[in-house]
């Protein structure tokens, strides 16, 4: 089984696949952080004119099992892995990685931006979670400050909503939903209502494809 959550930055939607990994007992890949960790090389040269080209060759050679999510999570890296997303050359790098992890034997859940339209179309459950700007900023500083960071909140709303512009003029941004997604929206749900929310999901696209394998409808 495969499981496919979208959405936009600081929407709950890793937080959420990877409560969904340990419901099904499947393993989870935080697809983003492939992408941060190819905008934290590129630190030094985000305003060099050679930038996709230095992004395109870290991309290739990006070891996925060094990965440590510790060193990924701050917002200036986000923003520096939002603007190496956009280069079609990195996104193909990362395609074979992540598609490979989708069609392991058994499955697998996955977390991004294009999940459920470009890397697992075939997804057996696919949702697109989303939340108000303002509260996805919060989300994000109060994640972040637990880390023991210091957040300027005024400047990661800036933020977010920033990247919601590029996401919007991005062929597979945040806000690309796959046509067959579930829109889960918990700008009014706390953590254990989201899970609860895309579990049960998750649990209906199962038993309508299962339904339709078999010709009939589910009751």
């Amino acid at each position: 089984m495969i499981i496919a959550v979208d959405g936009p930055a600081a929407s709950g939607k890793g937080t959420i696949a990877a409560a969904l990994g340990r419901h099904y007992n499947l393993p989870h890949l935080d697809t983003g952080l492939l992408y941060r960790a190819v905008g934290r090389e590129m630190r030094a040269y985000i305003d060099m004119p050679d930038l996709e080209e230095r992004a395109l060759a870290v991309a290739r050679d990006l070891d996925t099992d060094a990965i440590d999510p510790e060193y990924l999570m701050s917002a200036e890296v986000g923003v520096l892995a939002s603007k190496v997303a956009v280069f079609p050359g990195v996104r193909q790098a990362l395609f074979e990685a992540q598609r490979g992890f989708a069609t392991q034997a058994g499955g697998a859940v996955l977390d991004g931006r294009d999940i459920g339209t470009v890397i697992a179309p075939e997804a057996d459950a696919k949702l697109f979670i989303v939340a108000e700007p303002e509260i996805r900023a919060e989300r994000r500083a109060r994640q972040l400050e637990a880390r023991g960071q210091t957040v300027d909140r005024a400047a990661m709303l800036a933020e977010i909503v920033a990247r919601d512009e590029r996401d919007r003029s991005a062929p597979h941004g945040g806000f690309h939903p796959a046509a067959d997604a579930v829109l889960l929206d918990t700008s009014q749900l706390d953590i254990e209502a989201a899970i609860t929310a895309a579990i049960a999901e998750v649990d209906a696209a199962i038993a309508r494809k299962s339904a339709s394998m078999a010709g009939g409808f589910p009751e």
